[in-house]
């Protein structure tokens, strides 16, 4: 019995003893997990700088509601960049915790936070070229390809954060962004990859040679001729990605900078040394089709002169002849032997005159193109307007016993300087050899008194103008007692008088600044009564013996010109005369369109396919393509 009880005391023992101790262990674990919260909370608190505030990002919670904490996942495409959010875990007494990542505990929580960091700059690294290209060309890959983890969620709680989160494409772009940059990127990785083949580091690894040159066609297959971002096919950037990964190997094959920098200058010396010679053939060419007659314009004078010569003698008279020497009109001295371009100055000026019936038009032209000249405007008459066309040959006095320049045009020397190029002694630039210098035309604008007697002042206007104003306000100029009125054009140093003469000859360096301010030829108004008075063509024809032998000055106009009318020109406002349409692609539009007279002077006319596009339209509005003679021809615009 006595047995018995013991066996039944130790069995209930043995089964209550667990229940007891369980029990107990439990209860304490509650009011430690609780203790726990409180300090959590009273944690939070401490770090916040003893201050029982909330949190920005996160609310804080009570003790006895403890929720779970909102985690942010961030991924590549991270609303904060690296320096910044670095900078942010680091400050851990901060009251704006932008990347806090709260876990159980903050332990975890802290390390989650230090590992984001640390793998942003690592995927930067691996990513480079990938965020450089997207940095310079911001807009144009914008929409081409994303960053490698751009799908990971981001989420924020809800918080007194009153700056809503930037992302990186909202950041703003401190650096200029590059238009056209990934042509540019394409073009560069090709001349890295020529480098890289010319190497002998890389030059000996044959696979990657292989990888190098698939990779190049590939780069210019997708290149083309493409020059702005859009006109590129919509794999190129997987192809300049590929080409990038391929010269990455190359450069671990070729470490040796040294040798890279060496095979770049290189490239560098080859590449001027092109460009200049580029350079000269342009100019040489340039020159070349400014020398050359298009074959419509060759074609016009000819239909024209038959034309003329079918006519009786009395069709081939102008009207209105009793104006010709009429003080009281405006007069103008235009000297051409081109015939479209004589034809769009005159109809320009009449379009813009407020009276065109005073305004008298004084055309000479040479033997070849008097006849054509003479039909087309009997054919085309310009409206009331007066027009006059002579031939150089009817002013007999001018011979070469009367003019020195006469007589040097005619030198065995100028004709050997002219057309035999290939003596050692000619000048190398081929402008001052132009064949235009050999015609008397061009001379003709020193000899104005004695082309127009009777007149007290002419307005000298040049073939390859337009007008696009009255220009009846120029007679009413007082030129001061000088003798030719002219826009200065000494704004750039090269249109000062020692670009023109040989300072270094005591003639000119005794009797002229080589600082003084320039002029333009091609649109001025010059007194004729100052003219006579003060002996202007014997000072002309004094400098032209001076110059025989051209050591004062080259061929042209514009030198002796400064030369003559030296302290005898009054500058007027630069407005009415705007030079550079014929060579200066960078002339501003504004100055154009307030322009009374817009000048083409330079190689790049506008009746030539070399012309500036951009400029034509202000020469081609007055030209009447629609004329049969033109379309006879096929002169178009």
């Amino acid at each position: 019995m006595i047995k018995r009880k013991t066996v039944l005391f130790l069995l209930l023992v043995t089964v209550l003893s667990p229940i007891v101790l369980y029990t107990d262990t439990l209860g304490r674990s509650f009011k430690t997990s609780f203790s726990a919260a409180d300090e959590f909370d009273e944690d939070v608190a401490l770090t916040l700088g003893g201050v029982d505030a909330k949190l920005n990002l996160l609310p804080q919670e009570s003790s006895t509601t403890l929720k779970e904490p909102i985690g942010i996942v961030y991924s590549d495409n991270d609303s904060l960049d690296v320096d910044e959010s670095a900078a942010d875990l680091q400050l851990g007494g901060s009251v704006e915790h932008k990347t806090r990542v709260l876990s159980t505990t903050y332990e975890e929580g802290d390390r989650s936070q230090r590992e984001n960091p640390i793998r942003q700059v690592t995927d930067g690294k691996d990513d480079s070229l990938q965020r450089g290209s997207e940095l310079t060309s911001h807009n144009a890959s914008q929409n081409l390809e994303t960053e490698h983890g751009q799908q990971s969620a981001q989420t924020s709680g809800k918080g007194d954060h009153k700056e809503p989160v930037k992302t990186r494409n909202e950041k703003p772009i401190d650096q200029t962004v590059i238009l056209d940059a990934r042509v540019q990127q394409l073009k560069d990785q090709l001349i890295r990859a020529k480098v890289f083949l010319s190497l002998s580091a890389t030059r000996n690894n044959a696979h990657f040679i292989r990888e190098l040159r698939a990779r190049m066609k590939e780069v210019q297959r997708a290149l083309g001729d493409a020059t702005k971002d859009s006109e590129l096919p919509k794999n190129a950037y997987e192809k300049l990605k590929g080409m990038e990964q391929t010269l990455a190997k190359g450069k671990q094959i070729q470490d040796d900078c040294a040798a890279v920098v060496k095979k770049l200058r290189a490239i560098l010396h080859s590449a001027e040394e092109q460009l200049r010679v580029h350079k000269k053939q342009t100019m040489y060419l340039t020159q070349l089709t400014a020398k050359t007659l298009p074959k419509g314009l060759h074609c016009l004078p000819l239909r024209l002169s038959t034309e003329y010569y079918n006519l009786d003698s009395t069709q081939q008279q102008f009207p209105n002849q009793d104006k010709l020497e009429d003080p009281r009109l405006f007069h103008y001295a235009l000297f051409s032997d081109n015939i479209l371009a004589a034809a769009v100055v005159v109809n320009s000026t009449v379009s813009n005159a407020k009276d065109p019936s005073k305004h008298v038009f004084h055309i000479v032209s040479d033997r070849l193109n008097y006849a054509a000249m003479r039909m087309w405007f009997l054919a085309n008459p310009p409206g009331k307007a007066t027009i006059q066309v002579q031939s150089i040959d009817e002013f007999t006095w001018l011979n070469s016993s009367y003019s020195p320049v006469l007589k040097q045009l005619g030198s065995p020397s100028m004709i050997d300087y002219y057309f035999k190029a290939h003596r050692s002694n000619s000048d190398s630039n081929l402008k001052f050899r132009n064949p235009k210098y050999l015609s008397i035309l061009n001379h003709l604008r020193f000899y104005l008194p004695e082309i127009f007697p009777k007149l007290n002042k002419v307005l000298f206007l040049d073939d390859d103008i337009v007008v696009q104003k009255d220009l009846t306000g120029l007679w009413s100029i007082d030129l001061k007692g000088n003798v030719n009125g002219a826009v200065e054009t000494c704004g750039e140093s090269f249109h000062r008088f020692d670009r023109y003469l040989n300072f270094s000859n005591p003639l000119i360096s005794k009797n002229f600044d080589s600082h003084a301010c320039g002029w333009a030829y091609g649109m001025n108004i010059f007194d004729l009564d100052q003219w006579k008075k003060q002996n202007i063509t014997e000072v002309y024809h004094t400098w032209q013996k001076l110059n025989h032998d051209r050591q004062l000055w080259k061929l042209g106009t514009l030198p002796p010109g400064l030369i003559t009318f030296w302290k005898r020109t009054f500058p007027i406002d630069r407005s009415w005369h705007v030079l550079g349409l014929g060579y200066n692609p960078s002339v501003n539009r504004r100055e154009i369109e307030r322009a009374a007279v817009i000048h083409y002077n330079g190689n790049l006319k506008p009746w030539l396919e070399i012309g500036m596009p951009k400029f034509r339209s202000y020469w081609a509005k007055f030209a009447d393509f629609d004329n049969e003679y033109l379309r006879d021809c096929n002169i178009n615009p």
